[in-house]
Parts: structure tokens; C-alpha cells; sequence
């Protein structure tokens, strides 16, 4: 999705501005209903669902959801394969820029060759090494709440475009 530049000659652009419109404003519905459930339960639970990176993920989600990077794999297992591996690499080599980029690294490694690649995810090394949280930040907010993420963007998108997302499961 892109946003028009000059309309050619004698063409006002309008019908096309208006079909990019629809869809970016269905783009910021969307993010603006994930966050705001996935908000309400952690407010209601007393619980950390929300993870920095969620955000982004959102971005892809309702802004490119045709993207091999919005898919439901790519989504849950890019975040909870980085988010192991920050663990991994913080609990075993400790905090420092250096433990905090070799994780980043491995993780970025990880999602290529397990083909989970989902770039919002690969700031959740760094999150980890700034946080410093204990081995049930993988379950939550991280697991628990990408797979939230992926079940509303699948009603969102089901109920919106009629079964449009996503492109495959797996």
C-alpha cells in the first residue's frame, strides 16, 4: 500500500486516494482494536500482556497482512524464538552490549533458518536485555500475547474481507 503521488494528466487521483484511504484507515483500525484488547486484558488480568515490539507486529498485521512476514508462524514463532533466545543468552552470559547483540544476532539467525522471520520481533533481545525479566516473560506477555494478536487479526481480517488472513497457517 502506497500513498499516490501526482496523478497523471487529466486523471484527479481521487478514486485511487479514496481506495488507499479505506484501506490505511482499516490499517489503524485494526492496530488501534489489537492494542486496545490486548490493553484491556492486561488491565484486567493485573497481568503484562503488552510487549514493546506488539506494536510493530500491529503495523504488519493490519497494515501488510499479504506479507510472509504478517503470517500466523512468522508472527508467534519469530516472537517466541527471539524472545528465548534473549532469555537464553541473558541468563547464561549476563547483562553487557555485547551478550545483548550475540543474542539479537542469534535470534535474527534463528528466524531465518526456522523461516519465522517477523522483523518487529527481532527487538525483543533488546527488550529483554533492558528489562531483564525472568523465564515467564516468554509465556507472558510474549507467547500468550502474539497468539492474541493473531487470533484478533484473524476475526478482524475474517470479518472485514471475509476470510482474506491469513495467506497459510504454516
Amino acid at each position: 500500500m502506497t500513498i499516490p503521488s501526482a496523478a497523471p494528466a487529466g486523471d484527479s487521483g481521487a478514486s485511487t486516494w479514496r481506495a488507499q484511504a479505506g484501506s490505511i484507515l482499516l490499517a489503524g483500525l485494526g492496530g488501534f482494536i489489537a492494542l486496545a484488547l490486548v490493553g484491556m486484558l492486561a488491565t484486567r488480568t493485573a497481568q503484562p500482556w503488552i510487549l514493546g515490539s506488539f506494536g510493530a507486529t500491529c503495523v504488519l498485521l493490519f497494515g501488510f497482512p499479504a506479507s510472509p512476514f504478517s503470517q500466523p508462524r512468522n508472527i508467534v514463532g519469530g516472537h517466541v524464538l527471539t524472545t528465548l533466545t534473549g532469555l537464553l543468552c541473558l541468563h547464561l552470559f549476563g547483562p553487557g552490549y555485547v551478550p545483548m547483540a550475540a543474542a539479537a544476532a542469534c535470534a535474527l539467525m534463528l528466524m531465518m533458518i526456522t523461516r519465522t522471520v517477523h522483523p518487529p520481533a527481532g527487538s525483543n533481545p533488546v527488550i529483554i536485555f533492558a528489562a531483564q525479566p525472568g523465564w515467564s516473560f516468554l509465556v507472558l506477555p510474549t507467547m500468550s500475547g502474539a497468539v492474541a494478536l493473531v487470533a484478533i487479526g484473524w476475526v478482524y481480517w475474517t470479518t472485514i474481507k471475509r476470510g482474506s488472513w491469513p495467506l497459510r497457517w504454516n
